[in-house]
């Protein structure tokens, strides 16, 4: 079994960066994609980042490119996200998510990013943006 825990959010003012790390425990060499996600109150989880653990190519969603990276140390450990440039609407519960490697191949692309694809995922943790 896989367990996923998120670090490093917090309150920050607007134009201001964090960076979320995630721990994974358990064997990632049986995990295919790892993501990184965000929900805000009354509003539906959206799909940020992901990589693959065999690319090192990310994809982003268009909310965040060019504010938002993913990077990981090796293929084994979880993708960090490094936020810059926070605006007030980045506000949400962010969460790590992976996917095992018994799913079917995920083109690169929109998928990656798609929630109901991903079956670990961590409790998340606030990023919460002042004006």
């Amino acid at each position: 079994q896989v367990q996923l825990v998120e670090s490093g959010g917090g309150s920050v003012q607007a134009g201001g960066s964090l960076t979320l790390t995630c721990v994974i425990s358990g064997d990632t060499s049986t995990l295919s994609y790892m993501g990184w996600f965000r929900q805000a109150p009354g509003k539906e989880r959206e799909g940020l980042a992901a990589m693959s653990a065999t690319s090192v190519t990310p994809y982003y969603a268009d909310s965040v490119k060019g504010r938002f990276a993913v990077a990981r140390d090796n293929p084994k450990t979880a993708p960090f996200l490094r936020m810059n440039s926070l605006k007030p609407e980045d506000t949400a519960v962010y969460y790590c998510a992976a996917v095992p490697r018994t799913t079917v191949f995920l083109p690169y692309g929109e998928q990656w990013l798609d929630p109901h694809e991903y079956n670990y995922w961590g409790q998340g943790t606030q990023v919460t943006v002042s004006s």
